[in-house]
């Protein structure tokens, strides 16, 4: 391990990865290398007989761990989106051993005490400053002895329980897809999808992480719809007693750390402040959606002749919005080739809105052939980073899209960021890789993620890029997804891929009439499992659930949510977001509707301001994008919009007015 490639930084352009001399071997010993150097330089920081300052304690900390910031980056970078059996056994081992290890950083009393020492008249370190004594206050700092040891024991076997949730889901959505014998069964799925899927003589749908197969839009054959549905709602069932053990030990951490549940634990540090904030804004919108929704499957069950059932939503949804608007989403279809959307569309409009331009490196690889690697250059012809691109689905890739940071940008240590998206297209197995729309809006909203980090401008990485309140971070890669139906960025990427001619306008204009519809559905999903996770995290400590799928159809109820009709988009079982150890929305699901109150409003200034303008686009980088977490989000939001943000024109959007 003497020539590991995580002991030093990557000679590669822009420090990536260097993913060609990375095996799996290498992560273990990197990871126990990495964990013991940053503990080692920790009780240097603590050691230090000079007076605690900024540059020997706090910027001594943004220093510190880098071998194991190196190795964590990339290996949980893998875990999400190459995970081999491999990978998951490191992942089951180290995640446990890394919570511990994060408990000794912030549970060191010696380096508490320095950083309540430090002082700074230098603004930017004393937001830092606070930052951290807010971590480390949220992680325990201030508890007894015996406290502490306790919220050791929470934070490590929460750990393995969310690893455990993240590899069962894995595994079972992979078992559960749709097989059919015959094609018959899969009638209504184009030729395209059905070589794609076929294997050893008979066709494996797979699922993706959410209630709503896409498919059942297009199938005719309604039992295969049934148990299409049925296996997405039914995937992971030992899911279940994991969320209820995950709910209630949050619980216990959060009334331990002084908050009555983990809801209010969570929006404590996020730009919402108060569970109370959070339920006044959902309950605005409850009400209205449900009627909405409700409305939507009279005219559905109008259109099947027989009341329908959850898994003809979307097969009817498609037939009421072509005879009410003369739309069928399919047909745009072959005016969505993936490479044109990306370079023609997403990358164009980046160029349009603020001067980058993209250069694919060929040179430069990833972790599996799909990826693709591109330089990113500013305006004046500056380096700004590089872009990493992994489109498609496999069996070792976690479901959903999400953007993450290989090396995050800082002015400390000299570097330009390095981001990555990720997508769950279905590779074809042969031609052309044709997207729905919903695929192409889901392209624009990760690469506004992916703009949040590149044009992140700041000095320390833990500021860095896309660092900021989880309720907030989702706002500007929603206000991206304005550009995929502006007209003059979607009349450059939407060609057909065989003839290279323009979509046709009157398909264009319908789709845009059509938007609004379904909304009631939409939102209804969203919402359901919005106040899914909630009611799991206002559980009081030492309150239990008996029967996890009962307390689901009761929380829903209380809600004033319950529709059956419309399931929540996530149920408990496959609820990643909430219960996988790999990300942190665990009662911050509201963040997406929360968010898109500031992204409404924000595609509202825009349009006031002349749309797609260079000058628009230098402002909301300046103001907001290249602040990463360096200052107060609502108040970045403030300084693009230059008020406080207004709820009306979220509202009009959904049709909720």
């Amino acid at each position: 391990m003497a020539e590991s490639p995580f002991f030093a930084p990557s000679t590669l352009p822009y420090q990536l990865p260097p993913f060609a001399e990375i095996k799996e071997e290498h992560y273990l010993p990197a990871f126990e290398r990495g964990m013991a150097e940053q503990l080692r330089e920790v009780d240097a920081i603590v050691a230090d007989p000079a007076p605690p300052t900024f540059a020997n304690t706090v910027e001594a900390l943004e220093r510190s761990g880098q071998i194991l910031e190196r190795t964590a980056i990339v290996f949980f970078s893998v875990a999400a989106s190459h995970a081999t059996d491999a990978i998951r056994e490191i992942e089951k081992e180290v995640a446990p051993r890394l919570t511990k290890h994060g408990d000794a950083i912030h549970l060191n009393r010696a380096l508490y005490a320095r950083l309540k020492q430090v002082t700074t008249d230098d603004p930017e370190e004393a937001w830092l400053l606070e930052k951290y004594r807010v971590d480390f206050v949220r992680a325990g700092a201030d508890l007894s002895e015996a406290e502490q040891e306790r919220l050791r024991e929470l934070n490590e076997e929460l750990a393995t329980l969310g690893t455990a949730f993240s590899q069962n889901l894995l595994a079972a959505t992979t078992a559960s897809a749709l097989v059919a014998e015959d094609a018959k069964e899969l009638d209504g799925l184009s030729e395209t999808a059905l070589k794609a899927i076929e294997k050893d003589g008979k066709y494996v749908l797979p699922l993706l992480n959410f209630t709503n197969q896409p498919a059942l839009a297009e199938l005719t054959d309604r039992e295969t719809r049934r148990r299409l549905y049925g296996l997405s709602t039914g995937r992971a069932p030992e899911n279940f007693g994991l969320a209820v053990k995950m709910a209630a030990l949050r619980a216990e951490r959060a009334a331990l750390l002084g908050y009555p549940n983990h809801a209010a634990y969570t929006v404590a540090d996020q730009t919402a402040k108060t569970t109370d904030a959070v339920e006044e804004m959902l309950g605005k919108l409850v009400g209205p959606a449900v009627a909405n929704a409700r409305r939507e499957a009279e005219a559905l069950s109008e259109q099947a002749g027989f009341p329908i059932e959850p898994w003809d939503w979307s097969f009817y949804a498609e037939k009421v919005r072509k005879a009410r608007y003369d739309f069928d989403s399919s047909e745009l279809r072959p005016y969505f080739e993936l490479d044109r959307v990306l370079r023609d569309g997403v990358f164009h409009a980046a160029g349009e809105l603020y001067g980058l331009r993209f250069a694919e490196r060929d040179d430069l690889r990833g972790y599996h052939p799909d990826v693709r690697v591109f330089e990113v250059s500013d305006a004046d012809g500056s380096e700004l980073g590089l872009f990493v691109f992994d489109p498609y689905a496999r069996p070792t890739k976690r479901g959903g899209a999400w953007m993450n940071n290989l090396v995050d940008q800082s002015h400390l240590f000299g570097r330009l960021p390095v981001v990555m998206n990720n997508l769950n297209i279905t590779k074809p197995a042969e031609g052309p890789t044709l997207l729905t729309f919903d695929e192409v809006n889901t392209a624009f909203h990760e690469f506004g993620h992916a703009l949040h980090g590149l044009f992140s401008d700041v000095r320390f990485p833990r500021v860095s890029g896309t660092a900021v309140p989880r309720d907030f971070v989702e706002y500007p890669s929603q206000v991206n997804e304005m550009w995929a139906t502006w007209p003059s960025i979607l009349a450059n990427f939407a060609r057909h891929h065989e003839t290279g001619e323009p979509a046709p306008a009157e398909l264009v204009e319908k789709m845009q009439a059509a938007e609004k519809f379904n909304q009631g559905f939409a939102t209804v999903e969203y919402l359901a499992a919005t106040l899914l996770d909630w009611a799991w995290h206002k559980l009081a400590p030492g309150e239990t659930v008996e029967d996890a799928e009962a307390f689901e159809a009761a929380a829903l109820e209380r809600a004033g949510i319950a529709f059956e009709l419309v399931r929540p988009r996530y149920r408990t079982n496959y609820f990643a977001h909430v219960f996988s150890s790999s990300v942190g929305y665990s009662a911050g699901y509201y963040s997406y509707i929360w968010s898109e109150v500031l992204d409404a409003d924000s595609v509202e200034w825009f349009k006031e301001n002349g749309g797609l303008v260079r000058a628009n686009g230098d402002h909301f980088r300046s103001t907001l994008l290249s602040v990463g977490g360096a200052k107060d989000a609502l108040e970045a939001f403030r300084a693009f919009r230059g008020r406080d943000p207004r709820i009306e024109p979220l509202l009009e959007r959904r049709g909720l007015v």
